[in-house]
């Protein structure tokens, strides 16, 4: 397993590097991001912290744009964890009222009590911050949704299944509330430990992606 991942890190850091200030329109419609963090590294080269799709057709891109700049926690999963750290390591009670999720608007009446506003802009601001400064990602380009979860799949398993893939001390999910997090290295919960990668699939992953 340790070999593959090796091997797989070396392939995609062979991929065309993305950031936040490259925009989007050059990203295609369809397809599978693998992003990097300053300060994380493995395989001789940087450390794969997440990977993840999109299941609406011609998506990629608002996909990106969530993580990045939609200041919204409930729209990207990735958006809250970072939060659930921020508000984690400094041992902050809101804690519990950012875990809520108020994507529909019974909850957001249910719970308007608790939420305060100014505050969450506040984390949110601090969050896009945080991702635009640190976080880099290249690319799949994989049109059909059924093979962009299958894949997504079996780039999780390579990754979090090796033994060489360690976060740093100082990496910002140590102080993640969600244990899965802390031990993966992997800004994800969802499909951690699931099958790798075979080499027919290995070929297509190299076929996928886009470099430079």
């Amino acid at each position: 397993m340790s070999e593959l991942c090796n091997k797989l890190h070396t392939l995609i850091r062979e991929g065309q590097r993305l950031d936040f200030s490259m925009g989007y329109y050059t990203i295609p419609h369809n397809g599978i991001y693998i992003m990097f963090e300053k300060g994380e590294f493995a395989h001789k080269g940087d450390r794969i912290v997440r990977i993840g799709t999109h299941t609406g057709d011609k998506q990629l891109r608002s996909r990106i744009y969530q993580h990045f700049e939609n200041e919204n926690k409930n729209r990207s999963i990735f958006r809250k964890n970072i939060g659930r750290c921020f508000l984690n390591k400094e041992h902050n009670t809101y804690l519990s009222t950012w875990e809520l999720d108020t994507t529909s608007k019974e909850k957001k009446e249910r719970f308007s009590h608790l939420i305060d506003k100014a505050y969450e802009s506040e984390i949110e601001k601090k969050i896009s911050h945080y991702i635009q400064e640190n976080l880099s990602y290249c690319l799949l380009e994989v049109p059909s949704k059924e093979k962009r979860l299958y894949y997504e799949a079996r780039l999780i398993g390579t990754v979090s299944g090796c033994l060489e893939c360690f976060p740093s001390e100082k990496w910002l999910g140590q102080f993640s509330p969600v244990d899965k997090i802390k031990k993966s290295g992997l800004w994800q919960v969802k499909e951690l430990y699931s099958c790798p990668l075979n080499e027919d699939e290995f070929a297509f992953v190299s076929d996928s992606l886009i470099r430079n």
